[in-house]
């Protein structure tokens, strides 16, 4: 039998209230949980005082680096949670997105983190802005780390992804957090909570773990912290109203169940790459995870004149998936988290029929493969609603279970209407291969939904599916589910972190930001930035090249070596007919190209490869006659393996009267070591 008990402070939790856990499957104990027993001061002081230190001692990388290691670790290990994952009522395919799902969003997160975010601890949200005449007092939006805890508090339907899907922003962030799972299958966060001490990548105090209530937690956050919260409405409302909360505007994000809906367009005719695709997902949303997702198909909006051949054709395959033991591993449905949680679906079914008629699948008769169908069984079922426009409780109330909702609609307009009517949804999906039905549905519809997932047969083979959220897109949605957002790449760490405008000197700013500013002093070395190791080189190391003419026959023949014979460049009557030239110009590249001879060094050195060019304007033309030179200033470092390093460079060209002509950002990368 498996056994959970809270971790708080470093320590396991000996002490507290003994609460059996009573299997879906086979209604036999399946756990033994311990709740209570600890002391909710402590162990808030613990993150705050232990926790958040350390990790704010590490820069982005070194998190980054601490989060790859995890996933390393736990992919390595997982064995050990699909042993546990049948136990909770999940086939193996349920537990490849829950276990296999997290593991790869914290290797996802380790990833992004290390090409998007700073080598250092500050964000740099986009450009300084000039604050005078004379570029000596600037602005700059910057992010830092919040010093204080993230709660975490957990659904019981994801009991690993859950937990790191949250967690892998916040660590990012450098803010620790108390991990809450619901307690009914919290035997398995327990036993991947357990794996991630063992990795033994994690400093002291930057995750705890609390079976059972939280207790007066909530009351004792403050503007520092951070709750994050995934499950139903009810319960988000009563949380996000606690007064401490409230009174100290303490961040509060809730993704929330949803009436989410999908859509087959009007393109999609029977046999249609797209109509297959959407009886597939639609069969896929209803069975996985036995309907528990807050991301599943639960309105199933289709054309009027094929509601009857999707009905029949939808019914046929939820057929052939009859509800099994989950620990076969061909089940495709499994059992529901616990009777309650079947009680509350067939509640929730019985409102949804006074609306709709069941066609599909029958709650009182239905067998289970190697299973009992009075344990928390049941079967995949399918409504039909005739009359969406009157009807009110198919888009206010789930069943969270294997259930969803036909209903027809007359015209793009319509369907999307009925989208709407959920109220803010996570997900609403489209199978449509008309892009102008996919334009239509997205201006119609876009602003009640957190995401929209557009599927046809050109996106088909890379598809991740309608209720799959992916680290890269945000996962939250409006109204109804939750008004938040988890997710999203760099954006979910940046939830718990502080956007501050600093206002200062070009100088101050790049010491707070580590990244050079226009008119901060620049360093001088006595040899070539090309030759010094990516250790030598400092923020603001500067060389000022020497100017090379721009003659005509430059010109010309980099349009015939080229093939770049452009009218600009070779025609003088039409230069001028130009309202941007004077006459002929140089070929912007042209100029990129003298300029990389004007400060390249050419002899072998530390300098690896060039892997890039951001931000490449050109302000003003060069005609022949002209010169230019080069002005080449280390302006970011970034740490990328043990051997090398990228460094940016800030490059400004500049003409003869020391007119700026072009500005870019060059990458390149240089060894740790001659």
């Amino acid at each position: 039998m498996q056994h959970a008990t809270s971790h708080i402070s470093g320590r396991w939790v000996s002490g507290g209230t003994d609460l059996p856990i009573i299997g879906p499957v086979t209604g036999a104990p399946v756990a033994q949980v311990i709740t209570g027993g600890w002391d909710v001061q402590a162990a808030l002081d613990h993150a705050r005082g232990v926790g958040g230190p350390a990790l704010r001692a590490m820069g982005f990388h070194d998190r980054a680096r601490m989060l790859k290691a995890l996933a390393g670790y736990l992919e390595a290990h997982k064995a050990r949670l699909f042993a546990v994952n049948p136990l909770t009522g999940a086939t193996t395919r349920d537990g490849r997105v829950d276990i296999d799902g997290g593991i790869g969003t914290l290797a996802a997160y380790a990833s992004k983190a290390r090409r998007e975010l700073p080598d250092g601890h500050v964000w740099i949200d986009g450009g300084a802005e000039p604050m005078g005449r004379s570029g000596a007092f600037i602005g700059q939006h910057i992010a830092t780390s919040l010093q204080g805890v993230a709660v975490h508090i957990n659904a019981f339907n994801f009991p690993v992804w859950g937990m790191l899907e949250k967690l892998a922003p916040t660590l990012l962030a450098g803010v620790p957090a108390i991990i809450k799972p619901a307690t009914q299958t919290c035997y398995l966060t327990h036993a991947c909570y357990a794996l991630m001490l063992e990795a033994g990548v994690l400093p002291p105090g930057a995750v705890q773990l609390v079976i059972g209530p939280l207790g007066d937690m909530l009351d004792r956050l403050g503007p520092q912290d951070v709750v994050s919260f995934t499950g139903s409405a009810d319960t988000a409302l009563r949380l996000r109203a606690n007064p401490n909360l409230l009174r100290h505007s303490t961040r509060f994000m809730a993704e929330q169940d949803s009436l989410n809906a999908a859509i087959l367009g009007p393109d999609a005719d029977e046999g249609s790459p797209e109509w297959e695709l959407f009886l597939k997902e639609a069969a896929q949303e209803i069975t996985t995870k036995a309907g528990q997702k807050c991301t599943a198909m639960r309105r199933l909006i289709v054309p009027e004149a094929r509601l009857n051949t999707v009905e029949a054709a939808l019914a046929a395959r939820l057929a052939a998936l009859p509800p099994t033991d989950p620990a076969d591993p061909q089940a495709r449905l499994g059992a529901l988290a616990s009777l309650a949680q079947k009680a509350d679906v067939l509640a929730k079914l019985s409102v949804l029929r006074t609306e709709a008629r069941l066609v599909a699948g029958d709650p009182d008769r239905f067998a289970v493969v190697g299973g009992d169908a009075a344990q928390a069984f049941l079967p995949a079922m399918l409504l039909r609603c005739d009359d969406p426009d009157g009807a009110r409780a198919v888009h206010d109330t789930e069943a969270f279970g294997p259930v969803a909702t036909l209903m027809p609609y007359r015209d793009t307009a319509h369907a999307a209407d009925l989208a709407n009517r959920g109220g803010g949804s996570l997900v609403a999906s489209l199978f449509s291969h008309d892009p102008d039905v996919a334009l239509s549905v997205t201006m119609a519809s876009a602003a009640h939904h957190g995401r929209l997932y557009i599927m046809d047969r050109d996106a088909a083979p890379d598809a991740t599916g309608h209720g799959a959220p992916m680290p890269q897109m945000v996962h939250g949605g409006p109204g109804r589910a939750g008004g938040g957002e988890e997710l999203g790449g760099i954006r979910a760490v940046l939830h718990y972190m502080q956007r501050t405008a600093v206002q200062a000197s070009p100088r101050i700013v790049t010491a707070i930001t580590n990244q050079w500013q226009r008119g901060a002093p620049e360093v001088v070395a006595f040899d070539h930035p090309f030759q010094r190791t990516f250790p030598d080189l400092h923020i603001g190391e500067t060389i000022h090249t020497a100017a090379r003419p721009v003659t005509l026959n430059d010109i010309e023949h980099f349009a015939y070596f080229t093939g770049d014979t452009f009218y600009a460049h070779m025609d003088e009557d039409a230069a001028k007919a130009n309202p941007f030239f004077p006459g002929r110009v140089a070929h912007g590249y042209l100029l990129l190209s003298f300029a990389a001879g004007l400060f390249v060094q050419p002899d072998p050195g530390p300098v690896l490869a060039n892997t890039g060019l951001n931000g490449l304007a050109f302000q003003k033309p060069v005609s022949p006659g002209d010169s230019i030179a080069a002005q080449l200033t280390v302006k970011r470092k970034t740490r990328r393996t043990d051997t090398y390093g990228e460094v940016a460079w800030a490059v400004i060209l500049r003409n003869q009267d020391g007119e700026q002509v072009a500005e870019y950002e060059l990458l390149t990368m240089v060894a740790y070591s001659a």
